[in-house]
């Protein structure tokens, strides 16, 4: 006879992989429902872009069918409960989880990179917010479609808040938003810092799993301001293959690691890993070298999230306000789709462990 306590003993034997615990101590199971032979319950993921939800869905289907009856009809709900990180614990009200998207070097096209994962990660389901910290250089008008628009003004429990563009479902902050396309920004480091934090604490946020930090290169004023007053649950530092951009990359790894910083790196992105002509889509060309930023994750613990082709449509995209992780399918598409899934793993996993110093 099938009960709700053989269902549940079942799926203790299911282990979430990234955690390493299984989903009932995990309190991941919800409403566990008995009828005949249909069996009903909710699987509680850390974050609509899990990566393995298809692969826990299948394990409980088998622990089911496996300790419980072979007849059983399992149908499974997966849903998601984003984890929180040290914004969520401490930080701008609603926000789970900030991540900065990084690079020591100018020009690996980390604002790319920053504007794709967020896109991706909504279309994964996930709600999320996007501040473009590059004061001087502010892309993210451009790259979403939003040159025209301005925040706007609502007051919010006696305080004016400024209300975030939204585009494609990402809500947005940039000074760019405030300035002229053709209008230079000429500030001194503590006006540009203030600037910086007026844009997380003075926007009305609301409820999002993840708040994307695209930030200038380097290791200047506006990464000490981001990292000392905004509560980082980690960051993700982009880089090409090339030496060059690979010794600037690693000094961004080490800022990070500080031990007055200590912000965890949650991965390294390898961007124009290669060049893929259009017309011949199975040629690679390794035009910066190759593997660079894979051996220096390796070489440095941390995983690599993802490895991003030099590819016309992927610059097309930025520059006609439609980056390539909105699109529902396409190798391309697909690539910042498994990085989004790749961080949100991350992110879960660093959630999970106990805040201890970064080593």
């Amino acid at each position: 006879m099938i009960t709700p306590d053989k269902v549940k003993e079942a799926l203790s034997n299911v282990i979430e992989p990234d955690l390493g615990k299984d989903l009932v101590t995990l309190n991941m199971v919800k409403d566990i429902a008995v009828d005949g032979r249909k069996v009903s319950f909710t699987v509680v993921l850390t974050t609509p872009a899990c990566p393995l939800k298809e692969l826990i869905h299948n394990a409980c289907v088998n622990a089911v069918k496996h300790y419980v009856s072979q007849e059983a009809e399992v149908e499974i709900t997966m849903t998601a409960n984003t984890s929180s990180g040290k914004a969520g614990k401490s930080g701008i009200p609603g926000v789970k989880n900030i991540i900065a998207v990084a690079s020591g070097k100018g020009g690996v096209g980390k604002s790319t990179v920053a504007a794709n994962l967020a896109a991706a990660l909504s279309q994964l389901g996930a709600r999320v917010g996007l501040v473009d910290a590059d004061i001087y250089g502010p892309s993210m008008p451009i790259m979403f479609d939003v040159e025209e628009e301005k925040p706007g003004v609502r007051m919010i429990d006696g305080k004016q808040m400024m209300i975030p563009v939204e585009s494609y479902g990402v809500k947005i902050m940039s000074i760019g938003f405030f300035a002229e396309t053709s209008q230079a920004i000429v500030w001194r480091g503590p006006m540009a810092s203030k600037a910086l934090t007026q844009l997380f604490n003075d926007a009305h946020w609301g409820e999002l799993d993840y708040l994307i930090v695209d930030l200038p290169p380097g290791t200047g004023d506006i990464h000490l301001t981001l990292v000392s007053g905004i509560p980082l649950t980690g960051a993700i530092v982009v880089s090409t293959p090339q030496k060059i951009a690979l010794a600037d990359a690693e000094k961004g790894v080490a800022m990070f690691r500080l031990p007055n910083i200590n912000v965890p790196v949650l991965g390294i992105v390898e961007n124009m890993a290669w060049f893929t002509p259009e017309e011949l889509p199975e040629n690679k060309y390794y035009i910066f070298g190759k593997d660079g930023a894979k051996e220096l994750a390796a070489r440095l613990g941390v995983p690599v999230l993802g490895q991003i082709p030099l590819v016309q449509s992927i610059r097309e995209g930025g520059d006609v306000g439609h980056p390539v992780g909105l699109q529902q399918s396409g190798a391309l598409s697909d690539l910042f789709i498994r990085l989004a899934g790749a961080v949100a793993q991350q992110v879960a996993i660093r959630n999970a462990q106990p805040q201890t110093a970064e080593v």
